[in-house]
């Protein structure tokens, strides 16, 4: 009698952990895995001409892009080109290709 008492509440603490870790893994694991991925698919996607924002908050156009180094242009100046690492960029915005074929 004591030994099944013993073994269901070995068991019954084995699945709370089993739950509580899988709770943790569809929480905080898998969330931040779909992340990274979206973040490595938006940084393979960038080319020359995207405008983009900057974690500091900065908007610009990309110059030139090279292995994980990108040359942003910040303004119309074009004195002010600034190689960043790509994980600088938090978000690209794609050139709007319709707006410039209605202009022409």
């Amino acid at each position: 009698m004591l030994l099944a008492s013993v073994l269901n509440s070995n068991s019954m603490m084995l699945v709370w952990l089993v739950v509580l870790f899988g709770l943790i893994y569809f929480m905080t694991i898998r969330p931040e895995r779909n992340r990274k991925k979206a973040r490595e698919e938006m940084y393979s996607a960038m080319k020359a001409g995207d405008s983009v924002l900057t974690n500091s908050g900065f908007y610009g156009v990309i110059i030139d892009i090279m292995d994980d180094t990108v040359i942003v242009e910040f303004g119309n100046n074009r004195n002010c080109r600034i190689p960043m690492q790509k994980e600088a960029i938090a978000a690209v915005e794609k050139p709007d290709l319709s707006k410039t074929a209605e202009e022409e």
